[in-house]
């Protein structure tokens, strides 16, 4: 398989504390695995501008492709993003003339004057440019640094789609230009530790991602979702190589007593 790697951070005290889950993260990656990236972490951090600026620079160091967070761009003292971001790239933080304006149109429009509380919404990393945000007020950052796509965008969870629907469309320079296919097999009656050194045999033989997933009690009744997904330069290839798979795994399935399900 070919890797394009990706990193996310998600900041927020209210993921910590497990009152809020972290569903930004589950969008954000499987949107990220459908372009052919393959996300390697997911780090969740506080609301603390050292705290972030820690987590960039080690994903920057890591090296990979894309780095996208959440959270953070709000207006309260608390939103620390954008000067975390910019600790770790080592500039200054400035106003963003063109986030500026994107800001003021939105609450002129409205007839809502233009607190400083709301204008720290358009303070950005030097060299950074705003991505539209047509959900709410704080656009997102963007920043090409070492080769590495850098965006930061709002936690709210439409904005959040929003801005990295945008940022994908229009800025994206990193693009694996992969196929990411993916298919299922469900069954019924087989232990995930009965299959696994099938499983582990056939990653090796065809370089293919296989996970088990269990839906119940191994020593029980147990089912399982398998999954079976590829990336590649050639979509037909992909396919081949899942049917391969999914028929390979179909005969340990019988030769294990399995069922073959339809969906769970």
């Amino acid at each position: 398989m070919d890797y394009w790697l990706a990193e996310i951070i998600t900041i927020g005290n209210e993921v910590l504390s497990g009152k809020t889950v972290n569903t930004n993260a589950s969008h954000i990656g499987r949107r990220l695995t459908s372009l052919g990236f393959t996300v390697r972490r997911i780090t969740v951090i506080m609301d603390d501008a050292d705290e972030i600026a820690s987590a960039f620079r080690e994903a920057i160091d890591r090296r990979p492709k894309v780095i996208i967070s959440s959270g953070g761009l709000g207006p309260t003292w608390d939103d620390k993003t954008a000067e975390g971001l910019a600790k770790a790239l080592g500039v200054d933080l400035e106003l963003n003339k063109t986030a500026f304006n994107m800001i003021l149109e939105k609450y002129t429009k409205r007839n809502i004057p233009l607190t400083e509380e709301r204008k720290k919404m358009a303070y950005m990393p030097y060299g950074a440019i705003p991505v539209e945000n047509n959900e709410g007020i704080a656009p997102g950052i963007y920043i090409y640094h070492n080769n590495i796509d850098i965006l930061a965008v709002p936690g709210v969870p439409r904005e959040m789609e929003n801005v990295l629907e945008n940022f994908i469309n229009k800025m994206l320079r990193n693009k694996p230009n992969l196929k990411y296919l993916e298919d299922f097999i469900y069954v019924e009656n087989v232990m995930e530790s009965a299959l696994a050194p099938y499983v582990k045999e056939l990653v090796k033989k065809y370089d293919i991602y296989i996970k088990t997933h269990p839906k119940s009690y191994e020593l029980s009744r147990p089912i399982l979702e398998i999954q079976i997904a590829g990336s590649g330069r050639e979509e037909e290839e992909i396919k081949a190589k899942i049917e391969k798979v999914k028929n390979e795994l179909v005969d340990v399935i019988k030769k294990l007593n399995g069922i073959i399900r339809n969906s769970l």
